[in-house]
């Protein structure tokens, strides 16, 4: 039996208790929605009604070792399990940040009242795992199944600016519309007291588990709440590109496409967040390094360089992680050379160093496939990747050649010094042109005694 059904069976057992102590267990949230989607949702999510807090204690101890959620809440889980078991409750927003909610809680209310706080329709659904009823006070099966994302209640909704985020990334994962009313009341909400870390978490489910991230992203554009937390993004919007190049259309149009398509291949990419978040930001550079020449064309030279800051900024905004920014800014740098170097069948050296710069070649091949299917002018060149897989077959080969190091500058006669490090790049540049490890280290050499 697998964690996800042993959960299960627990769920079971709970509900079993819970109805021999005159209680009634159900089945609420994600584990619904999917459950009637035919997807599967490893989090189970019970919510006890009709006994007291003290007693629901007592039967989570009898099945397992109880880890206090929040135990004033009424939240409790259980020890080597993805189960939550909470008990309904009331809450009133009394502050502008997301913990700032008067929370009671209240075994007695009806199931309507319960899930009046809840975000979505299809998200305040009920099941019992006993009976198998279900409960939609709100019509979201409804909807659930015309894919259309409807808010539960306005006063209520409102009261959590991240729900703005939520709908976004709803929208994107499940394919669905947004309510007209939905989307207006989304307008008016106030989302700059927002925690990164919780629009960060809900940015990572569009770009890793939509298909069509950019659904998220068009959302909140319609919101208008793209300003807060991506303005770099947002400003790629209206920026022109070459359509002899960029027959799609401005920056921002074809970033979108190139995070489906980005979105198409993650499952291929070393780091997924990373991958999904270089093809999102992999343009920034257009927005400041756009011009119209004299004679109409449309240029954005050293864009992959200039975009840098705004690359960091926009990430320091959502995020905190180096590792993490420092992966997207070096891919953002090199994204346009794969496909340069591919289309001028360019020398081994030259591909060769490309690699060497990437902190992650193979991403770095799927980021240009990307680049290059978001451009609507032809079906991808398979013999592009072809061409850049074997060049990195190739460049994994010459790394496992001897290759001057440091040591043996030091061994030579050389001293740690201003020029060092250029000195052992020269030697890195002369293995990759293919000379063996001595006559590399003969050439530096040379070239040191001449430069003094």
């Amino acid at each position: 039996m697998n964690t996800h059904e042993q959960d299960r069976a627990l769920a079971m057992e709970i509900a079993r208790r819970v109805r021999d102590a005159g209680g009634r267990a159900m089945l609420v949230g994600g584990a619904v929605r999917d459950g009637l989607l035919g997807l599967e949702n490893k989090d189970i999510d019970l919510e006890i009604y009709g006994i007291a807090p003290d007693r629901l204690r007592a039967i989570l101890v009898e099945v397992g070792r109880v880890v206090e959620k929040g135990a004033s809440f009424g939240v409790f889980g259980l020890e080597h399990s993805n189960l939550d078991v909470a008990m309904p409750r009331r809450e009133r927003c009394v502050g502008g940040r997301h913990t700032d909610f008067d929370v009671s809680v209240d075994p007695t209310l009806s199931f309507e009242q319960a899930s009046m706080r809840r975000d979505f329709t299809f998200n305040a659904m009920m099941r019992d795992p006993l009976t198998g009823e279900l409960v939609d006070c709100w019509g979201g099966e409804a909807d659930l199944r015309a894919r259309v994302l409807r808010h539960v209640n306005d006063a209520t909704f409102a009261e959590d600016a991240l729900r703005v985020f939520r709908a976004a990334q709803f929208a994107a994962r499940l394919e669905a519309q947004i309510a007209p009313e939905t989307m207006a009341l989304c307008r008016r909400m106030d989302v700059t007291g927002l925690s990164v870390e919780r629009v960060f978490e809900e940015l990572c489910k569009a770009l890793l588990k939509a298909a069509r991230p950019s659904v998220f992203f068009r959302a909140l554009r319609e919101m208008d709440h793209m300003k807060e937390y991506f303005p770099e993004l947002e400003a790629c919007a209206g920026v022109p590109q070459n359509p002899k190049y960029h027959p799609e259309g401005d920056v921002l149009t074809h970033t979108l496409l190139v995070v489906d398509s980005a979105a198409a291949l993650r499952d291929r990419a070393q780091w997924p967040l990373g991958f999904m978040l270089a093809a999102l930001f992999h343009d920034l550079g257009k927005a400041v390094a756009t011009e119209v020449q004299p004679d109409g064309r449309i240029t954005a030279y050293g864009h992959e360089v200039l975009g840098l800051p705004l690359c960091e900024a926009q990430l320091r905004r959502i995020t905190n992680q180096q590792k993490l920014i420092d992966y997207v800014k070096n891919m953002a740098w090199l994204h346009m050379r794969p496909n340069m170097l591919a289309a001028a069948r360019s020398k081994k050296k030259k591909t060769r160093m490309m690699f060497d710069l990437s902190v992650c070649p193979e991403d770095l091949i799927l980021l240009s496939r990307a680049d290059a299917s978001g451009k609507l002018d032809a079906p991808y060149d398979e013999g592009v990747e072809a061409f850049l897989r074997e060049r990195l077959e190739d460049y994994r080969r010459v790394m496992q050649r001897p290759m001057v190091t440091g040591q043996d500058l030091i061994d030579a006669g050389l001293r740690p010094g201003p020029d060092f490090k250029s000195r052992l790049a020269r030697a890195r540049a002369l293995h990759f042109a293919g000379l063996e490890k001595p006559a590399a280290l003969r050439q530096v050499l040379a070239e040191a005694r001449k430069d003094r």
